[in-house]
């Protein structure tokens, strides 16, 4: 169940699109939960294991600080997960078998928001230290995650951030109109009274080297990422108006803030702009530039168009890997599938700048030899498609080289993705979370893996410090 403000309305702000549930309809969400017989919501669907059908009984009850506790057992941070989460439980849902899901995002959101205004949510510190100093490279969500329980079990946490503001890919990756970076200060705020110190404008491995990490902390917990951009080596791919999409979305986000002008070359004011990659950051290039006043917005992805429902090969509860059309895309544009990018072409007036692309259109073949589908050009199908601005969506490799990996012996999976072992360890007293390790992946599975990688910290720990246990308010 999704609700929007009105487009008309929207495309004049960068304030949160989503409105919450009315009373009536959260009730009614709440009791097509409790109709279930055998939930698979929490188990199949949540990587951070929320107790979904508990937590919705106790919403529904009107014992929302029962639910609250229920939620913060497991979820470190549901603000974050409320607003930006796909919902992965929802895909599991039994009700969603034959009717819509329940929105059991929107009702997360309900429960902390709540909290929040209602004075339950306040920094906890704990309550004993246990003289270990810990370090964590990065604030994105991973990073914040395993920052937080480390923090909650007794270490001394240091969070450093090359940026001039914690938050990671939350602060400057996600736009406003999705998740307010007042959210995210508001968190940040918190654990800052819980005793977690952030060291922003610095980026270990440059300004500071790994020898006297270890000299300052007795852990190491790298949690960089993966912003290593795919890039796109085609001809023409130096023209003026090519830019990464992440590039865009992290000055569009700072000019938000007010942190920083925009830069002339992330304006899509009056700009013909496409969007080459069909994903989350595709999606929000393109509610971003309506925002600016673009002139058009075309959306390339080079896979097949997915069904609008579930094939036979995807059976439930498995994720649906359907059509999905976000509110970005209903703000308007052209949606294209099926198309490869072949060549940037420069505009007639500068030959420097971009002025069109050169695409064909290909379709999706089994080849002698290879696993799965690869994509084959279609006879006669080149097209040119005007542009102005190009901004390339298609992910993300691994992390950002940095002399820090080198001069802590951590190796490099075919010298992208950082190795650990499965409880999160690279090297002796050093640790990697979330995207670094995994590639890029989802806000909700960040955190379980921050959390997660916690745990293993501490069993290691010469004084093997637990977290403190029961509900956090």
């Amino acid at each position: 169940m999704k609700k929007y403000r009105p487009v008309s309305e929207r495309l004049g702000d960068y304030n949160p699109v989503e409105l919450r549930l009315s009373p009536e309809e959260l009730a009614q969400s709440l009791k097509a939960c409790q109709d279930c017989g055998i939930p698979f919501c929490h188990a199949s669907g949540c990587p951070l294991g929320n107790a979904i059908p508990e937590i919705n009984a106790q919403a529904l009850a009107g014992r929302w600080k029962t639910a609250l506790a229920t939620l913060l057992d497991t979820s470190p941070f549901p603000e974050f997960t409320a607003r930006v989460c796909p919902a992965l439980c929802e895909g599991s849902c039994v009700h969603g078998l034959h009717a819509e899901a329940v929105p059991c995002r929107q009702v997360e959101k309900e429960v902390i928001e709540r909290g929040f205004a209602s004075g339950l949510v306040q920094p906890r510190r704990p309550e004993t230290r246990n003289g270990l100093k810990a370090a964590v490279i990065g604030s994105g969500p991973s990073g914040l995650a395993a920052a937080w329980k480390l923090n909650q079990s007794g270490y001394d946490v240091t969070v450093y951030e090359r940026d001039a503001e914690p938050g990671g890919f939350l602060r400057y990756g996600i736009p406003d109109f999705k998740l307010e970076k007042e959210v995210v200060a508001r968190r940040v705020s918190m654990l800052e009274a819980e005793g977690i110190a952030f060291e922003c404008g610095v980026e270990v491995g440059r300004d500071l080297s790994g020898r006297l990490l270890r000299k300052r902390h007795d852990v190491i917990v790298i949690a960089t990422g993966s912003r290593r951009n795919r890039d796109l080596a085609i001809p023409g791919r130096d023209l003026q108006g090519v830019e990464f999409a992440v590039d865009y979305l992290s000055a569009v986000n700072r000019s938000v803030s007010g942190e920083s002008h925009l830069p002339r070359q992330y304006n899509a004011g009056g700009q013909r702009v496409v969007v080459i990659g069909g994903g989350d950051t595709g999606s929000d290039c393109i509610g971003s530039s309506w925002r600016q006043g673009a002139k058009s917005v075309t959306q390339l992805e080079i896979l097949a168009e997915p069904p609008r429902g579930r094939a036979p090969s995807n059976p439930w509860p498995e994720w649906p890997r359907i059509r999905r059309d976000s509110s970005s895309h209903e703000e308007g544009g052209d949606r294209r599938w099926s198309v490869s990018t072949i060549e940037f072409l420069p505009s007639e007036a500068d030959p420097h700048r971009l002025g069109a692309l050169r695409c064909v259109k290909v379709e999706w073949v089994k080849a002698e030899g290879k696993p799965g589908l690869v994509p084959q050009t279609v006879p006669q199908s080149e097209f040119i498609l005007p542009a102005d601005m190009a901004l390339l969506a298609m992910g993300f490799t691994g992390p950002e080289e940095n002399p820090l990996f080198k001069e802590l012996q951590i190796g490099q999976n075919r010298g992208t993705l950082l190795e650990r072992d499965s409880d999160g360890r690279a090297a002796p007293g050093v640790y990697v979370v979330g995207d670094a390790a995994t590639g890029p992946s989802l806000v909700v599975r960040a955190l379980a893996d921050g959390l997660a990688v916690a745990d293993a910290v501490m069993a290691d720990s010469p004084t093997r410090p637990r977290a403190r246990e029961g509900c956090p308010i």
